[in-house]
């Protein structure tokens, strides 16, 4: 019996990247699917977790977009009768130092990826509160809980979503529903490669490969375990955490010592 039999679990970027794997990891594991993305179209991972996952359905829409979320989450339980999880995937990523940042690209990476967050929790939690029990996975990054240079938006973005994360899981405790976040480090997905597929910014690329401890960027699929094990029951003593996903990369600093002592 897998993991999530009989649970429905609504993803929000679920067309690619670590939605989509998450969604892919979900449906092994016996969930009924919704997604919601913004793009039209969706192939790759997604397609297989709506292979896996008879009667998956998906919804274009714009998680800044208060309305679209309602009607989608309305019709999620039409059709399934519940929501057991919650996802809130969908990110974008920008930033800059704030004399240069432009007010749009401030305000479009705070809307998708923290108010994006606070609207599908919103449109979701109403639902949960009359089953008494759900579970609510947020995606926050590494760059929420320590800086990184030139990200002032996403940053503060993905920062708020880890203190949001707190007060959900305070707030919502004694209803059963439990709201932790996954803080992933540098994972090859779609967005990554917008951002660091720059040739200028191979540099920059591989310091930060050298300074993830396991020498590797990650794999959505492995952040997807990490969503998983926060959905399901395995977790059932576990609400309020920013789970890190990093390979290491916030464990410390590397000064060639390693090296001296034939560890690397």
């Amino acid at each position: 019996m897998g993991r999530l039999e009989g649970r429905v679990a609504f993803i929000t970027g679920a067309a690619s990247g670590i939605g989509a794997a998450s969604a892919l990891r979900f449906a092994q594991e016996g969930a009924s699917l919704a997604g919601f993305d913004l793009k039209e179209s969706f192939e790759g991972d997604w397609a297989a977790a709506a292979k896996a996952a008879p009667g998956a359905s998906f919804t274009t829409g714009d998680v800044r977009d208060h309305q679209a979320l309602s009607d989608a989450v309305a019709a999620v339980k039409e059709r399934f009768g519940r929501i057991d999880v919650l996802l809130n995937s969908a990110g974008v990523a920008g930033g800059g130092p704030v004399h240069l940042i432009s007010l749009e690209d401030w305000d479009r990476v705070v809307d998708v990826n923290l108010r994006g967050t606070f609207l599908a929790s919103r449109c979701v939690l109403p639902l949960m509160l009359e089953q008494e029990s759900g579970s609510i996975v947020n995606l926050a990054s590494v760059e929420g809980i320590e800086g990184f240079e030139g990200g002032s938006a996403y940053n503060a973005s993905k920062g708020a979503v880890v203190l949001l994360t707190r007060n959900m899981a305070m707030d919502y405790a004694r209803k059963g529903i439990r709201v932790n976040a996954i803080c992933p480090g540098f994972i090859e997905t779609p967005l990554f490669q917008d951002v660091f597929g720059n040739p200028a910014l191979e540099g920059p690329r591989e310091a930060i490969r050298d300074a993830t401890q396991l020498g590797r960027f990650g794999r959505p699929e492995e952040i997807a375990n990490a969503a998983l094990f926060l959905a399901s029951d395995e977790a059932s003593y576990v609400t309020g955490h920013s789970l890190v996903v990093d390979g290491g990369y916030t464990a410390g600093h590397r000064f060639g010592i390693s090296k001296l002592m034939g560890l690397a």
